[in-house]
């Protein structure tokens, strides 16, 4: 116990020695509070350094997902603007259809009433010719006349042949002659069967007499 006491009384002094070497020494307490101080920077400095790398991980995966989603929605703008265009064209062809289809409505009748015209034709060619005995009535005429006026008026046409160019899209050729002429080679000598059109759509190919 006493060997106790005496190694306690050694201790003690030297607590109080190294207690007043602290207090005596200011330099080493600076450097220690430098150093915490630094570690503390340090650590701020990593947090902040992991921070900034989340944030642009962050970053970089919102500008991929906003190209992304401006890339989908640039393939459905130009999907519905060409479903708009096929709608369009659609629609356009649609009315167009309808409206060849009330505009050639007659066609039928009209067809079946040109043997007329052309029987008329005939006897009025035959009636006009020099020294002919036939004659063609004045009332036959005013028949004639409104006939034709009435089928006008529902788009019919007599297409002007003769003297023209040979064209198989609207004559066709019936017979080939000598031409009188050189300039008249290849070309519409005489009509034998009026050709028509109906609002500018042919019904009937003209029959004629070719020059070569």
């Amino acid at each position: 116990m006493a060997k106790k006491l005496k190694d306690n009384r050694w201790y003690i002094p030297k607590i109080f020695k190294n207690m007043a070497n602290k207090e005596n020494n200011p330099a080493d307490n600076q450097k220690d509070k430098m150093k915490d101080k630094n570690e503390e920077l340090n650590t701020a400095a990593e947090e902040l350094i992991d921070n900034e790398s989340v944030e642009s991980e962050s970053s970089e995966g919102a500008d991929s997902r906003i190209a992304e989603l401006e890339e989908q929605v640039q393939e459905q703008k130009d999907k519905y603007l060409r479903l708009f265009a096929e709608f369009e064209n659609y629609k356009k062809r649609t009315i167009k259809e309808k409206l060849d289809m009330l505009k050639n409505a007659s066609q039928d009748t009209l067809s079946s009433l040109l043997p007329v015209l052309d029987d008329f034709d005939r006897a009025k060619k035959v009636a006009d010719q020099e020294g002919s005995k036939e004659n063609f009535p004045e009332g036959i005429q005013l028949v004639y006349n409104k006939l034709y006026s009435i089928m006008a008026n529902k788009g019919l046409t007599p297409m002007d042949s003769t003297g023209q160019d040979f064209d198989p899209e609207f004559h066709e050729a019936f017979t080939e002659i000598p031409a009188p002429s050189e300039d008249m080679k290849g070309k519409v000598i005489d009509t034998i069967e009026k050709g028509y059109f109906l609002n500018e759509k042919i019904i009937r190919h003209a029959k004629v007499v070719v020059g070569k």
